[in-house]
């Protein structure tokens, strides 16, 4: 091997310190001192490394980058994202070696929670990648900088996918930062963020093409709009203006400001949100955006211009752009929830399922009537007891309150089964975590609900239903409305008057009342007492006896005689026959009873005439 020449103190004493570590660790081989001069020789100082671009350091012999890599794990030098997703670094091993203690938590830890030897390797090497990313040692990484690390190396391997062999591994960060929240490292697991990366060049390209001046107005509403909403909503919030800054773009190029909009834009924007179709994966059928994600877009515009406006704000619109009758009016379908018989079957399949997680499950959203992100968020605490009774308590959700819950006996038994089985994920603070200490995700609830559902045979069942399902049946019951709001955590009582429509009693009560009087008309031809007439019923009965005459109505109340009631029976057309006989006896026997002879002569001549006939 070549000799090299004499080095500056400074870096003499580098090569020595490297030679000293590798002695220390068993694994000094004679070129190591020749890698160690070579890059002093050819790079000088480590700092000076920074500044060649990634295809000078990647030209360096692996020899050399082995020394780098040294330099990298002792915090002499800070390592780029680019060089670490293009090369197979010895990181790993060189740390490993440096931290033996903690590279033997990292291991012990992951095999305690079921991960693969393979896994475990990947999580180390993330561990010191990001150490190496922030030049600092494996055990000062936090919870933001496994996050920031994450970020980096996947944009870098994005960038330098077509040109380089990626080897980034940043799909290990998830399972490291579970297994340095189990082992005691990270005070709680990381935050991952939303917004994911591949998605957000795509996001920060369509911010780039709406012009500085409105795009710099829209920025500053969602930086104040971030210290009052949730994340969630901030999304939504930039989605929508974003959406409307594209629009813009193409609808009127010539527009640069917030303040040259008139109230043509929001028509045309009206217009364009209704026949948008859905830019999802699978839309063949090409549908349309849904009127609540219109409102959602209108709402947050709506916001936008009442913040400007309100803060005087330069950019602000010159007048009022959008309207309450701007708003689609959505359609407010009743809620879905099981009929009696096919609850009754559900609860029957959970209970006879030798599952513990499927049990508890179906169990505590048929007889709580949480959402399913509050189930998910449940605290390993969760459950208080309150007297001699237990309660359930319920975190910070949707609507941004907690409650408690009666928890039924039953419930609590479950509960303390499922906490034995956790054993050692027990340090999370979450109810519900899997093997491998993740939080439960909503896939795996959704699945052990419909094979419980499949098993019950009542066909598909989701989370949602089983609260539906739970207030129904508690009006039905006769639970107050206030007790179905404060057990549901209803904000509004006309969130809670929705259920009050399902199952109105009173409705029901009078329904079938009517229903037994009208089929008693049906099927008895005998007279309805009086209780069972209404006034339309009353008003039709006095209309049936006016008369009607040849050119009008005879108005004789039923109970008063005419002398000219029997007209018909005296004209010479009158025909009868035997099948009228009790009726003709019937009114002989009234006019006997008046006393008027003439009308008893008349019936006593056709019942003659029609004993003759016969």
């Amino acid at each position: 091997m070549p000799a090299t020449p004499s080095l500056p103190p400074e870096l003499e004493a580098l090569v020595a310190a490297y030679l000293h570590d590798m002695r220390a660790d068993g694994c000094y081989e004679p070129h190591m001192s020749w890698a160690a001069r070579r890059f002093c020789d050819r790079i000088g100082l480590p700092a000076k490394w920074l500044e060649l671009p990634l295809d000078q350091q990647l030209a360096l012999p692996i020899r050399v980058r082995a020394f780098v890599s040294w330099l990298h794990v002792t915090q002499r030098l800070s390592a780029s994202a680019d060089y670490l997703v293009t090369v197979p670094t010895q990181l790993g091993r060189l740390a490993g070696r440096r931290h033996p203690q903690l590279h033997a938590t990292i291991k012990d830890t992951a095999r305690n929670l079921g991960y693969s030897s393979e896994q475990t390797q990947g999580f180390w090497t993330a561990l010191v990648k990001t150490a190496a990313l922030f030049q600092i040692r494996p055990d000062d990484v936090d919870a933001a900088q496994l996050v920031a690390a994450r970020t980096q190396l996947k944009q870098a391997a994005q960038r330098l996918d077509s040109h380089y062999r990626i080897r980034s591994g940043h799909g290990n960060f998830g399972g490291l930062g579970n297994v340095m929240f189990h082992a005691g490292l990270l005070p709680e697991p990381p935050h991952w963020p939303l917004l994911r990366d591949c998605d957000r060049q795509v996001h920060e390209h369509a911010w780039a093409q709406i012009p500085a001046p409105m795009a710099a107005t829209m920025h500053r509403f969602l930086a104040q709009r971030a210290t009052i909403v949730r994340p969630s909503t901030l999304a939504r919030d930039d989605r929508a203006l974003r959406h409307f800054g594209l629009f813009l773009v193409e609808h009127d190029p010539a527009l640069e400001r917030i303040a040259q909009l008139r109230r043509e834009h929001i028509e045309a924007f009206k217009a364009h949100l209704a026949t948008r179709p859905l830019l999802r994966y699978g839309n063949r059928r090409g549908n349309v955006l849904h009127k609540h994600t219109i409102s959602n877009y209108l709402c947050a515009l709506a916001a936008f211009f009442d913040r400007l406006t309100e803060s005087g704000d330069d950019d602000r619109p010159p007048t009022r752009l959008l309207f309450p009758g701007d708003y689609p009016r959505p359609d407010r379908p009743l809620p879905r929830f099981l009929d009696d018989p096919s609850a009754a079957k559900l609860l029957a399949a959970a209970r006879d399922d030798q599952d513990v997680f499927t049990r508890l499950v179906v169990e505590l959203l048929a007889r709580t009537g949480l959402r399913l992100g509050e189930l998910r968020r449940l605290a390993i605490d969760a459950v208080v007891q309150i007297g001699s009774a237990y309660w359930l308590r319920v975190p910070i959700g949707k609507l941004r309150t907690d409650r408690y819950v009666p928890l039924h006996p039953d419930l609590k038994t479950l509960i303390d089964e499922w906490l034995a089985l956790r054993g050692n994920i027990s340090r999370h603070p979450l109810l519900f975590v899997t093997d491998r200490g993740w939080p439960i995700s909503n896939t795996k609830i959704e699945r052990a609900l419909a094979r419980t559902a499949r098993r019950a045979g009542i066909g598909h069942v989701t989370p949602h239903q089983l609260r539906h399902t739970l207030a129904t049946q508690a009006v039905n019951r006769g639970m107050s409305l206030d007790a179905i709001a404060a057990l549901l955590g209803h904000r509004d009582m006309s969130m809670t008057m929705v259920y009050a429509r399902i199952g109105d009693r009173t409705v029901a009560d009078q329904y079938f009342a009517v229903s037994e009087k009208v089929e008693a008309l049906y099927q008895q031809p005998k007279q309805l007492p009086a209780s069972a007439e209404g006034g339309e019923m009353r008003k039709l009965r006095h209309q049936m006896h006016q008369r009607m005459l040849g050119n009008g109505y005879c108005a004789r109340p039923i109970d008063m005689d005419c002398h000219f009631d029997t007209v018909c029976e005296t004209c010479s057309f009158f025909v009868t026959t035997n099948e009228f006989r009790p009726t003709l006896e019937k009114q002989r026997a009234d006019a006997a009873n008046k006393g008027q002879i003439a009308r008893k002569q008349l019936f006593d001549g056709l019942l003659n005439r029609l004993d003759q006939a016969s």
